[in-house]
C-alpha cells in the first residue's frame, strides 16, 4: 500500500514504457481566449441553469440561490488547488495525472474513476433536456433527443480543437444572451424582496410551505458544486494550451468568476420573479419567462437553450476524450486498448477515444436520471477532496522549487477544503454512495490485480516533455 502515499516519481525511479515509439503529444494550438471559450462552454452556464438548476428549486426552493453561493465559494479554493496543480502537472490527464504525481499511483487511479464517472454521466444529463426546450417547435422524447445530441456532440469532436473552439464560442454568446434576458425580466417583474433569498422556504404537498434546514442545504451542496465544475476544463486542456505555466491558471480562475455570475444572477432573478413559491418549486423556467414576457421571447430563449446544450455536448465530449486518451497514453489498459486509445485522427484528435466517449453518452440518456445526478454528485465531491489531498501535497520534495502559480493560504486553503467536502460526502443519500463506492472497489480490484504487479509497464504516468520543470 506505500504506492498509495509515493509521489509516481520516487515510486517508479527507473521506469520507462517497454513498448516501441514515444507516447503521441497533443498540438498547442490554442490561446488563453479559445481556452476560455472552450472552458466556460463545458461549465455550460446557461444549460446548467436550464437544466440543473431546476432540480434544485425542486427541493430547496428559496434557499437554492444561497446553496449555490455557498458551493460557489467553495469553488474558490477548489480552484486554487486545480490553478497550483494544474501549472504543476499541466497534462491531458487532468486530475489523475495532479493526483498521482502527488498523492501516489493508487489515489491517482480512484481519481482517474471517479472523472470518468463524471465525464461519461455529465453530457447525457445535460443533453436530455434539449427535448423541454425545443418543445416550442416539436415534441421530441428527451432520452432520444438527448440521444442524437450526444451523437452530433461525437462528430463535431473528431474535428480540429481550432475550429470547435469558434464554434462553441458563438454558442455561449447565444446562451449567456438567454441567461442575461431571464434575469432582466425576473428582475423586473420581482414579488419578492431579497431577503426571500434567505427566507429557507419549498412548496410541500398540498399547498403546504415546508422549510428548507440547513442539513438539506448541505446535502445540495454536492449538486452545487456540479454545477460550476467545468471550470476544471482548462486542466484537461493544458496541453493544448499556449503557455500552460501562465494560461492554466488565467483560464481556471476566470471561468469560475464568469460562469457563477452567469448562474448565479438569473437565479437570484428567478426566485425574485417567480409568481408564488409553488412555481418557483416547480422549477419550470420556460413557462415563467413566457409568463414575464409572451411567447415569442419564450421561444428565443429555449431554442437558445437548445444550442447550449448541443454546445455543452461538444465541449465535454471534446474534454473526455482527451481524459481516455491520456490514460491510454499513461499505460492504463492492455495493449491493444492503449493503443487504439492513443490514435489521433486526421485532425489531431483522438478519434477512438471520442467515439467511446460519446457513444456510450448516448445510451446513458436512457439511465433514471435522478440516478445519474445523484452518483454525478457523489463522484465529484469524492474527486474534490482527493484533489484538496494532493494540493496539499504539492510544495514537497522537487515540486517545492518547480515554476508555477501558487495559491495564497496555503496549507490552510486545501486543509479547510477536505474537511467541508468529507462532511459534504457523508451527508449523501445511502444508495448513491453505494453506487459509487461500489465501481470505486471494482476498480480497486483492476489496481490491485493487473495495474500494481505490473507497476513498471502500466499506469505510468507522464508529462509532456515541452512544459516540465
Amino acid at each position: 500500500m506505500t504506492d498509495t502515499l509515493r509521489p509516481v516519481e520516487q515510486a517508479l525511479p527507473d521506469a520507462a514504457p517497454t513498448v516501441s515509439g514515444s507516447p503521441q503529444k497533443l498540438k498547442r494550438s490554442i490561446g488563453i481566449v479559445g481556452g476560455t471559450l472552450l472552458t466556460l462552454s463545458c461549465v455550460t452556464p446557461a444549460s446548467t441553469l436550464f437544466v440543473v438548476v431546476p432540480d434544485l428549486f425542486s427541493s430547496l426552493g428559496t434557499a437554492t440561490a444561497l446553496t449555490i453561493a455557498i458551493g460557489s465559494l467553495l469553488c474558490i479554493a477548489v480552484a486554487f488547488c486545480y490553478s497550483e496543480l494544474g501549472t504543476l502537472i499541466p497534462s491531458a490527464g487532468g486530475e489523475y495525472a495532479m493526483v498521482s504525481t502527488m498523492a501516489g499511483r493508487l489515489a491517482g487511479w480512484l481519481v482517474f474513476v471517479l472523472s470518468l464517472l463524471v465525464v461519461m454521466i455529465v453530457p447525457p444529463v445535460i443533453a436530455m433536456g434539449t427535448a423541454d426546450y425545443l418543445a416550442p417547435i416539436v415534441h421530441l422524447n428527451p432520452s432520444m433527443a438527448g440521444a442524437g445530441v450526444m451523437l452530433l456532440a461525437t462528430l463535431a469532436g473528431l474535428l480540429d480543437l481550432r475550429a470547435n473552439a469558434w464554434i462553441t464560442g458563438v454558442f455561449l454568446v447565444l446562451e449567456v444572451i438567454a441567461a442575461a434576458v431571464v434575469a432582466v425580466l425576473g428582475f423586473t417583474h420581482s414579488r419578492r424582496g431579497v431577503d426571500s433569498l434567505t427566507s429557507m422556504q419549498v412548496a410541500g404537498s398540498g399547498g403546504h410551505t415546508d422549510t428548507v434546514t440547513a442539513m438539506l442545504v448541505v446535502s445540495g451542496l454536492a449538486i452545487a458544486l456540479f454545477i460550476t465544475q467545468g471550470f476544471s476544463t482548462a486542466v484537461y486542456l493544458s496541453e493544448e494550451l499556449e503557455n500552460p505555466r501562465r494560461n492554466v491558471a488565467r483560464t481556471v480562475l476566470a471561468t469560475l468568476a464568469i460562469s457563477t455570475v452567469i448562474i448565479l444572477v438569473p437565479v437570484v432573478a428567478i426566485t425574485m420573479g417567480a409568481s408564488d413559491l409553488s412555481t418557483l418549486t416547480g422549477g419550470d423556467i420556460s413557462s415563467m419567462v413566457t409568463a414575464w414576457s409572451n411567447s415569442a421571447v419564450g421561444t428565443f430563449v429555449s431554442l437558445c437553450v437548445a444550442l447550449a446544450i448541443i454546445n455543452a455536448g461538444i465541449v465535454m465530449v471534446i474534454q473526455n476524450s482527451r481524459v481516455l486518451f491520456a490514460s491510454a497514453r499513461d499505460k492504463a489498459w492492455p495493449e491493444p486498448v492503449n493503443q487504439s486509445l492513443s490514435r489521433l485522427g486526421r485532425f489531431g484528435s483522438p478519434w477512438v477515444a471520442t467515439l467511446l466517449v460519446g457513444v456510450p453518452g448516448a445510451l446513458l440518456c436512457f439511465v433514471n436520471l435522478d440516478t445519474l445526478y445523484g452518483v454525478t454528485g457523489v463522484s465529484v465531491t469524492a474527486m474534490y477532496l482527493l484533489v484538496a489531498v494532493a494540493a496539499l501535497l504539492a510544495r514537497r520534495g522537487q515540486h517545492r522549487h518547480t515554476p508555477a502559480w501558487r495559491m495564497p493560504l496555503w496549507p490552510a486553503m486545501p486543509v479547510l477544503l477536505i474537511a467541508v467536502l468529507a462532511y459534504i460526502l457523508s451527508r449523501q443519500e445511502t444508495t448513491y454512495l453505494l453506487w459509487t463506492g461500489g465501481i470505486t472497489a471494482v476498480a480497486t480490484l483492476y489496481w490491485a490485480f493487473y495495474l500494481r504487479p505490473r507497476r513498471e509497464t502500466r499506469w505510468l504516468v507522464s508529462i509532456p516533455e515541452d512544459v516540465q520543470a
